[in-house]
């Protein structure tokens, strides 16, 4: 007996649906290549920033408002960048910034490097995890050959100030700044010196501990360092003296002032002489509060809150002079820079409490009235007043100090330097060639990369002169070659090889070892991402989109 015909199911093409509707997706090599080419892009545009001749950035934000800079992490984070890849790059910018305080534009050269020889080595047939395994043990030797090739630095011995010197005007080297760049490391050594402080068997310098104040007006080298704190304020009182010698000072974190209760209450007063009594009260409270200013000897008051009108008559009668509504981060580096101890009841406020300065005085900067506390005995905190001419230039200008400040700060974090001048960059990539050779087989091609992509940023340093790349490496590799030939570096301006040493360009360790970590970890992030989901984007953000479009058209 035959047997019964099967049924046939036709195929009825029902979708499985995985994703929510509207999401995107790209994967395996098309995901890599597109978020390389995000990434080569944000290191491309940064390239022309680069060393002393690098060039500046206009950025326009939605608001119209215009920052002219060369500052690595600034550009990146002014940029409003779009794409997850690119944003990667700036988020290890940040990080760098964070760390180190400068070297941001190298992390982000370098990481862009590794992508354009990974990119090589992709269509040679190697496999990506290949590659980062390859840069991760080149970074690794890359380190060790770092910290045995730098130079020791004493930072207690006498001419430890001519290397921080130095490794402040590296740092400031290719900024806007570049005119008045002696007067401004020096005002950094001077700064670093003062609120470093040994804690253990370590150096530490709190950078919060310097203040910077920026006013426009004036030229970068009227730029000044004051022993002591600048309030931003004026005196409250015009009866109130503007210059106190010797002054001692009262830091307090109570109103001067009757605070209203926080409960409702109603008085019944059936008398005027009962009125007079109730306002006479508060002038009594105020009165007070005064005389015990002046019974523990403050001859100046510097308030986080606010004096009241009757409170500064009594203060301008006794020859007190008072600021008030200071910040509490200026409250808390007065503290550090006057000795004293910010009170928060004035009935515990006490002689010992009281900080001591040679001389508080308001002066007029620029258009605006501000009290100098300076002179201070032992200053654990200071204040850069920067100035220059134009508005732009007063916030580069300040971008550039705190590189210049990091730059210092990273020497006592780790006494150790190398020269720049792309000497070091050379010097690792011939030592990171050699590696590669005992390495051998795939991951030797991802180690040899590493060596490429470093002298890759040395040829920005070249190309960013003006100079013929190809010509100056195989020189600077000659070089290199030669038993005294260690930090042979470009001189970017006589486009001549020179002795980076005797040429006095420092970096600190710090920042060249954390740059490299940076910029390997962007890469090797980047390299590892095979696949790309991108979620639809909401109703409202195409609406935005779309109103914004038309806008522009328009």
């Amino acid at each position: 007996m035959a047997a019964a015909p099967q049924p046939v199911y036709e195929p009825t093409g029902i979708p499985v649906i995985i994703l929510k509707e509207g999401t995107s997706r790209s994967a395996g090599r098309d995901a890599l290549r597109a978020n390389m080419m995000a990434a080569l892009t944000i290191a491309e545009m940064l390239k022309t920033t680069y060393g002393p001749k690098g060039m500046d950035k206009m950025l326009v934000d939605a608001l119209g408002d215009v920052t002219i800079t060369n500052d690595g992490a600034t550009i990146l984070d002014k940029m409003d960048v779009q794409h997850p890849a690119a944003k990667m790059l700036v988020q290890i910018a940040k990080g760098q910034d964070e760390e180190a305080g400068d070297g941001t534009k190298t992390a982000v050269i370098f990481a862009g490097e590794l992508l354009k020889r990974a990119e090589e080595l992709l269509d040679k047939g190697l496999h990506p995890t290949i590659i980062v395994s390859g840069y991760k043990r080149a970074l690794d030797y890359a380190i060790q050959v770092a910290h045995s090739i730098a130079e020791n630095v004493d930072v207690e011995a006498p001419d430890a100030d001519i290397i921080l010197k130095k490794a402040a005007l590296s740092a400031l080297t290719s900024k806007a700044v570049h005119g008045a760049r002696e007067h401004i490391a020096d005002l950094v050594v001077k700064a670093i010196r003062q609120i470093v402080e040994r804690r253990g068997d370590r150096w530490v310098a709190d950078l919060d501990n310097v203040q910077i104040i920026k006013k426009k007006g004036a030229g970068l080298v009227d730029s000044m360092l004051v022993y002591g704190v600048v309030l931003d304020k004026e005196v409250v009182h015009p009866a109130m003296p503007r210059r106190v010698e010797n002054a001692k000072i009262a830091l307090l974190d109570a109103p001067l002032e009757i605070e209203k209760p926080e409960i409702d209450a109603e008085i019944r007063i059936s008398d005027p002489l009962q009125m007079r009594k109730f306002l006479e009260e508060k002038e009594n409270i105020l009165k007070d509060m005064v005389e015990k200013i002046t019974s523990v000897g403050a001859n100046v008051v510097i308030c986080q809150k606010g004096i009241d009108d009757v409170a500064q008559h009594y203060l301008a009668k006794k020859g007190i002079m008072a600021v008030r509504r200071v910040k509490r981060s200026d409250m808390e580096k007065l503290e550090r820079a006057a000795g004293g101890r910010i009170v928060s009841n004035i009935e515990d406020l006490s002689e010992k409490d009281l900080g001591e300065c040679t001389l508080v005085e308001e002066r007029k900067v620029g258009e605006d009235k501000m009290v100098f506390v300076e002179k201070c005995k032992n200053p654990r905190a200071v204040s850069i007043v920067l100035r220059a001419g134009l508005e732009r230039l007063v916030d580069e200008a300040e971008r550039s100090l705190r590189d210049a400040l990091s730059a210092a700060a990273d020497v006592f974090r780790l006494p150790k330097i190398v020269y720049g001048a792309g000497a070091f960059e050379m010097e690792l990539a011939k030592y990171v060639r050699d590696y590669a050779n005992k390495v051998g087989g795939k991951e030797g091609l991802a180690v040899e990369a590493f060596a490429k992509a470093l002298e890759g940023i040395v040829e920005t340093l070249i190309v960013n002169a003006g100079l013929d790349p190809v010509d100056m490496l195989m020189k600077l590799r000659a070089a290199h070659m030669k038993t005294d030939g260690k930090w042979a570096g470009i001189d970017v301006f006589t486009g001549s090889i020179v002795d980076a040493k005797q040429l006095g360009v420092i970096e600190p360790l710090l920042v060249k070892v954390s740059a490299l970590k940076a910029g390997t970890e962007a890469a090797t992030l980047i390299l590892r991402i095979d696949d790309v989901i991108a979620a639809a984007k909401r109703k409202e953000e195409e609406k935005k989109e779309e109103k914004k479009r038309e806008e522009e058209e328009k």
